[in-house]
């Protein structure tokens, strides 16, 4: 039987659409997933949503939506999100759903079972805040905020059941000592240490709610509304997303074969307290074995900022691959697996990380068009050129590049084990750098003006074998580009045949393989200097847009400048005017695949309550930019010059999101 991989992400709450924290996290563990699948094991990847959180019912009150309507909407987005990064996940877990409620009241049970004293019937009377779903003592909150997000805590007595937390300090510590692997990375693992030693309180399980699970043992002083609080709850996801809570039997084959999870993989804010304190221990008293390790990673800043909705600076990650389709003309997938590839080459995996849009330009230029992209475009057009497009027969006569390759993998895979990706990247771009010099010394161009074809076709074979095993190494961080690669060397139908140890094969592609016609994979986009938000054409035009003008430029432009604009039909769900703002609007409004909030300057003509459902036309990919405190993403088009005397509909229904061309 293969060894088996289960790989968790955490369960995001679904009070608002993905970010790209949410992505990182989710694409680290595709990427996990992925390399695990390579070396032939057989991998679970559990993914999915935490929707019985106060704070999510909450959000659906202020949308006006029943909550299992708010998070169904949610749900959706993630999952498209998550189709769109070409997330391999093997499940997406909902904590709405009756398998989730199922295994939540057997986990309880079956800790009344094998801890009958852990869980107890009392009150709770302190400090609680909302948004982090989190209790705090009163050393714990700061000037009455919460020690997290700094909001306001509440005071809160209830009726309430307990998890007796206090009680296993020495246990959890004991296995920490026995487990070093399972607290990674190590200096995360010294937090941990330290906090549980500091001493451990008891924690209430149950919130008085109408939303959520109903816990499953009655309190002697309550009437009723009790519910599992949503951290207990949600933990249990990885559980029931492998089948435990039901009696079917490939249910409890599933859950046998799959748990303990290998890799829980989680944020540096609920690693401690909740994943590496909390989950443990609840394990311990359900009688279940431990995870083998809980891996919490860092944050991203945004341009040097804590990203944060208050401050608009949240990136959507859709929205980004747009983007940078509109700057580069790349296709959509090509500017996902640019996303992927910049976010695990720039920052160490672990650590925090800055994301400066210069540097994400930067890499796709040099890394990805100069080096990567050129490189197969050279190799192929050589082929097609010198050798009639046919895969040379193998030889051993020139061998620098698998040398290099030989030398080189022991050190990518012990990199990818240990979840090193900025490494495991920098010594798979020692390979791609180190071929695009090698075709220079050895200038296959020559080699075929004087007629030395057996060198030739050495050289080009060498260099085919070079691509075959780049495409292998890069599939679980650029999969769409791995493919793209293997297909133009002809090979798309062996691709996913390949395994990480055909790395160092050479015989991988059959002499005579057809290659087919070399396409630009990455072409160079413009520059965009740091700090730079926008151009300052654009920002003229997203002036003009605010005082609700429209712009005429007096010259001609190309087809090709035209092409660059993304026009796309979508449908308003929601319109308010600006405090302050005359003129201003903030539109929400639907693109099929995501929901944008685009600012535009036409209170003084248009009524909120009139736009509600109208289909309009957006600029999609105009850079955004921050209007009275609003991010705007887009601009809503209009006629009219001094003001806009009409918006530009559709004369027919289409989907939003749909192309306008």
């Amino acid at each position: 039987m293969r060894r088996k991989f289960y790989i968790t992400t955490p369960i995001y709450y679904v009070n608002d659409v993905p970010h790209i924290g949410t992505a990182y996290c989710t694409i680290a563990a595709d990427i996990i997933a992925r390399y695990h699948r390579l070396l032939g094991e057989d991998v679970f990847f559990l993914t999915g949503t935490d929707e019985n959180a106060i704070k999510v019912a909450r959000a659906a009150q202020e949308h006006g939506k029943h909550p299992q309507e708010f998070v169904d909407e949610l749900a959706q987005q993630f999952q498209d999100v998550w189709k769109a990064f070409n997330i391999s996940y093997d499940d997406f877990i909902r904590t709405t759903q009756q398998r989730h409620r199922m295994a939540v009241v057997k986990f309880i049970e079956q800790i009344t079972r094998h801890s009958p004293d852990v869980i107890y019937p009392s009150y709770y009377e302190g400090w609680y805040c909302v948004f982090e779903e989190t209790f705090y003592t009163d050393e714990e909150i700061v000037d009455g905020k919460c020690p997290e997000c700094g909001r306001q805590v509440q005071l809160v007595r209830e009726p309430a059941f307990y998890f007796r937390l206090s009680s296993f300090s020495e246990k959890l510590l004991r296995f920490y000592e026995e487990h070093p692997e399972f607290l990674a990375p190590d200096f995360r693992g010294h937090e941990v240490i330290s906090f549980v030693r500091s001493g451990l309180k008891d924690v209430a399980i149950t919130r008085v709610s109408k939303w959520g699970i109903p816990f499953p043992i009655s309190h002697p002083e309550s009437e009723g509304h009790m519910v599992v609080y949503v951290w207990f709850d949600a933990l249990v996801n990885y559980l029931s997303g492998i089948g435990y809570g039901s009696d079917e039997p490939e249910d409890v084959e599933k859950f046998n074969r799959y748990w303990p999870a290998d890799l829980h993989l989680v944020g540096k804010d609920i690693y401690t307290r909740f994943h590496c304190t909390m989950w443990p221990a609840m394990l311990i008293a359900a009688g279940l074995e431990l995870p083998r390790c809980v891996f919490g990673h860092g944050f991203w800043n945004i341009e040097g900022e804590k990203m944060s909705k208050s401050k608009g600076n949240v990136i959507e990650p859709v929205s980004l691959a747009n983007e940078i389709v509109s700057r580069t003309g790349c296709t959509f997938d090509r500017a996902v697996d640019a996303i992927r590839y910049f976010l695990f080459r720039e920052v160490s995996f672990g650590l925090d990380g800055d994301f400066q849009r210069a540097n994400l330009y930067a890499r796709f230029n040099s890394d990805l068009a100069n080096d990567l992209g050129n490189l197969v475009q050279r190799v192929l057009v050589m082929v097609r050129r010198f050798i009639g497009g046919k895969v040379p027969p193998l030889s051993d006569a020139c061998g620098e590049l698998r040398g290099l390759l030989s030398e080189l993998v022991p050190t990518i895979t012990q990199a990818m084990d240990g979840y090193e990706f900025s490494q495991a990247l920098s010594a798979i771009w020692e390979v791609v750098r180190s071929s695009n010099r090698f075709i220079e010394r050895r200038a296959p161009w020559q080699l075929s003006k004087e007629g030395r074809r057996q060198e030739l076709q050495d050289v080009l074979r060498e260099l085919l074998d070079v691509l075959s095993s780049l495409a292998i190494m890069l599939s679980p961080f650029m999969p769409s580009t791995a493919f793209e690669i293997a297909r133009q060397m002809g090979a798309c139908h062996l691709f996913d045949g390949w395994r990480w140890e055909h790395i160092l094969r050479f015989d991988k592609l059959p002499d005579g393989l057809s290659t087919s016609e070399p396409q630009v994979l990455f072409p160079k986009g413009e520059i965009v200097h740091a700090g730079a938000s926008q151009s300052a054409q654009e920002g003229e035009v997203r002036k003009a847009a605010c005082e609700g003008e429209t712009t005429m430029g007096a010259q001609y432009i190309t087809i090709d400048e035209f092409k660059r604009l993304d026009l796309r039909a979508v449908k308003v769900v929601h319109a308010e005017q600006i405090q302050g703002a005359d003129k201003l609007l903030k539109l929400e409004v639907d693109m099929g695949t995501e929901r944008r909030t685009v600012v535009a300057g036409i209170a003084q003509e248009f009524a909120p309550e009139e736009l509600i459902g109208k289909t309009l036309v957006l600029v999609a990919n105009l850079t955004p930019a921050k209007i009275r405190g609003v991010i705007s993403q887009g601009m809503i088009l209009a006629a009219g010059e001094d003001k806009p005397l009409a918006l530009v509909t559709l004369d027919r229904e289409v989907p939003p999101g749909t192309k306008i061309s």
